[in-house]
């Protein structure tokens, strides 16, 4: 098969477009021919590496892929061949306390495809068959292929972390991303208020026509002063931010009394400055995020389907050209999902 593979850290010259023989099935697992697969940061940093941080190398990377059901494993009784699916990116031991509670997420051996085994930037790649999530023949395989990653991470941040509440002021950062375009309509969905940042005058009207009630342009705004202009000096009830040290210290500042800051990245570094003094005056709830449940991704699945959610590409490009789509990536030039076909 055709793969993309990393066998070093390093520049955009490390992801080698090489033939690999297919994978085989092990029992309980399920393998899928990839037709479609979407770009997220997380290769960016996978292929770049991490100080501290030890990947399995030489990889595949890529965490989101959508195409059919290739073979069955030992012990898989189904679905059957040639069945449409989308792939859950996470993956755990399903055996454990937080496993069997529905929160798989915080299992101690959780993992990513691309990250912890080999992943989606392949014609074909073998996964354990609770990975496996059944789309309609209405749903084309790259929109399918955008929706894990960002539209799980959204729906944690917003649903099971800031438990968003009608009539809110939700401020959604960097609104033309994957996982702000997410952010942005589930926060909708609950009847909140949103505003949103982005970084280019390009990128606003796509938060707009999402449902963003108002756009800052963070680069040239002091964000934290418009947040609380647009809220009678009030502040935001949540802020969903994975920029990191660019907007960390102006979130708290943006942030109403009793107001709930989610994280869940940090593209623009991790040691952010906090002052402590305004975090226990405003009562303030810092929380992290990381991914969801598998049975938040049947539900996000369920609302795409019906078209509630949906997700924006910005661009499709064959497998071959992924180190253009790192590079798209990484000088921010993306407004939704990059996709590489397979």
């Amino acid at each position: 098969m055709k793969a993309v593979v990393i066998a070093e850290h390093g520049g955009l010259d490390q992801l080698q477009f090489v033939e690999r023989p297919d994978p085989v099935p092990l029992p309980g697992e399920v393998l899928v021919e990839v037709k479609a697969a979407s770009l997220n940061h997380l290769d960016t940093w996978v292929r770049r590496g991490i100080p501290g941080v030890k990947y399995p190398l030489p990889m595949i990377p890529g965490c989101d892929g959508a195409g059919v059901v290739a073979a069955l494993g030992a012990g898989v009784p189904g679905p059957p061949v040639g069945t449409r699916v989308a792939l859950q990116p996470g993956v755990s031991c399903e055996r454990c306390a937080a496993c069997l509670g529905g929160e798989d997420f915080l299992c101690r051996h959780y993992g990513m495809l691309g990250e912890t085994r080999d992943g989606t930037n392949a014609q074909f790649i073998s996964v354990p068959a609770s990975s496996l999530i059944p789309i309609s023949a209405q749903l084309p395989f790259e929109t399918a292929a955008c929706i894990p990653v960002a539209f799980l991470t959204a729906w944690h941040m917003v649903v099971a972390r800031a438990r968003v509440q009608p009539g809110e002021t939700v401020l959604v950062h960097a609104g033309a991303s994957g996982v702000g375009i997410a952010a942005i309509q589930i926060a909708r969905l609950f009847h909140a208020r949103v505003l949103a940042t982005v970084g280019a005058p390009d990128k606003a009207q796509t938060a707009r026509d999402l449902g963003a009630e108002e756009v800052i342009l963070y680069r040239d705004t002091d964000f934290a002063a418009e947040a609380r202009r647009l809220t009678g000096k009030r502040g935001v009830d949540v802020i969903l931010d994975h920029i990191g040290i660019e907007t960390w210290e102006g979130n708290l500042r943006a942030l109403a009394t009793g107001g709930r800051l989610v994280t869940c990245g940090a593209t623009s570094g991790h040691e952010a400055k906090t002052n402590l003094r305004i975090l226990f005056f405003k009562n303030l709830s810092l929380l992290g995020s990381t991914m969801g449940s598998k049975a938040e991704m049947l539900r996000v699945f369920t609302l795409v389907e019906s078209g509630a959610l949906r997700p924006v590409i910005d661009r499709v490009l064959p497998l071959a050209q992924v180190a253009q789509g790192h590079r798209l990536l990484e000088e921010r030039q993306v407004t939704g999902k990059i996709v590489l076909t397979i």
